[in-house]
């Protein structure tokens, strides 16, 4: 009889198998873990601390066989829960879930790359060790040392919203929905006075299509479609896409477009900028399982999002995919198919956009 352990060591050799396979068929692979993807603690040496949260820590790390630098999330145990509070996820489950999640999309150079897992046999601990990359989008927008809050340049949004589009694409034809895009969660690589490159990383909330509904609320507030905030079960990958047209609003403007302390104050700044839901803007809004919480305005509201994007800042071609992916009715947002075929994508502008005139400089070291 197998214990968890036991089946959690099987899991992790199964993904192991996958990454290895999948590097063998497209070419594309890393040489120097082939055949090495289900490491013990023993194998790196960490050297930094990358980010922390609840879920635990992603910490810089070297390989110690080959010196090379890798990302490694550390998934730590939660809190002992309370007698109200429901099941707490395993962490191994739930790390291994991840990087399944992960292995299934691996390949497209705008995902965050994963190289093998780490298991401890003897605690049964998980971690996912990944490419490491470079500063996420939130720090290069806010932090003082790269942009300090100053929009970016359609050039360069431009090629990030088509790199981001594609790796949503890539992630979409494989039936897995992320739930979470948002400027913390889009890792910035490149040299200074290189091309701005981005790849999309965290699949700690990513889901599988394949699971049929209910799926639960997942993600943050302010980069949350309007329908799972209004309490949706049967969403799907369209709520990526209004994801999408957040963080290129955000990046666009310096700050973020819906914000709010609570759902409801996410729900009306959407409304007051994207106008009053209507049988022609938003034709489901009545049948949300929440909407009768929201506190409608008293003066019909108009669509004024153009008023925040205005030509100098973003061209007819740029506000009609924005205005595309910010559609409330999410039957009427495109793909990442349909985003990526809009004209302006058309126009060979990559290489006017680059690091430099976001101000940064990041070293790619895995």
């Amino acid at each position: 009889m197998f214990s968890k352990r036991d089946a959690d060591a099987r899991r992790a050799a199964a993904i192991g198998f996958t990454l290895d396979r999948d590097d063998g068929a497209s070419g594309t692979g890393v040489a120097w873990c082939k055949r090495q993807r289900v490491w013990s603690p023993a194998d790196y040496e960490r050297t930094r601390t990358l980010g922390e949260g609840t879920f635990g820590a992603v910490v810089e790390a070297r390989h110690r066989a080959t010196g090379q630098a890798v990302a490694v999330k550390e998934i730590r145990q939660p809190a002992p829960a309370s007698a109200n509070a429901g099941a707490v996820a395993d962490p191994a489950d739930e790390a291994l879930r991840e990087a399944e999640l992960l292995a299934a999309c691996r390949g497209h150079p705008s995902l965050v790359g994963l190289h093998a897992v780490a298991f401890n046999r003897g605690t049964g601990e998980v971690a996912l060790v990944m490419e490491c990359v470079g500063p996420n989008l939130h720090d290069v927008l806010y932090d003082g040392r790269h942009r300090g809050g100053r929009p970016f340049p359609e050039t360069d949004m431009r090629r990030i919203m088509r790199q981001l589009l594609g790796g949503a694409q890539h992630m979409h034809a494989r039936r897995i929905m992320h739930r979470d895009i948002k400027p913390g969660n889009i890792l910035v690589a490149g040299a200074s006075g290189e091309p701005i490159s981005v790849k999309i990383c965290d699949f700690g909330l990513a889901a599988s299509i394949a699971n049929q509904p209910p799926y639960e609320r997942a993600g943050t507030r302010r980069y949350m479609a309007p329908e799972m905030l209004l309490g949706k079960k049967d969403y799907d990958a369209m709520v990526d896409m209004w994801s999408l047209g957040c963080v290129m609003a955000e990046l666009l403007l310096g700050k973020p477009l819906f914000d709010g302390d609570e759902d409801k104050d996410v729900v009306l700044r959407i409304i007051s900028v994207l106008g009053t839901p209507g049988p022609r803007t938003w034709p489901d809004f009545k049948s949300l399982p929440l909407a009768g919480m929201v506190p409608m305005p008293t003066v019909r509201q108009r669509n004024r999002l153009r008023k925040f994007f205005p030509k100098e800042r973003l061209s007819a071609d740029g506000y009609d995919v924005l205005k595309r992916l910010l559609s409330c009715n999410a039957n009427k947002r495109p793909s990442a198919t349909a985003a990526l075929r809009s004209p302006w994508f058309s126009q060979d502008v990559d290489s006017k956009a680059s690091v430099s005139s976001a101000a940064i400089a990041v070293k790619i070291v895995g």
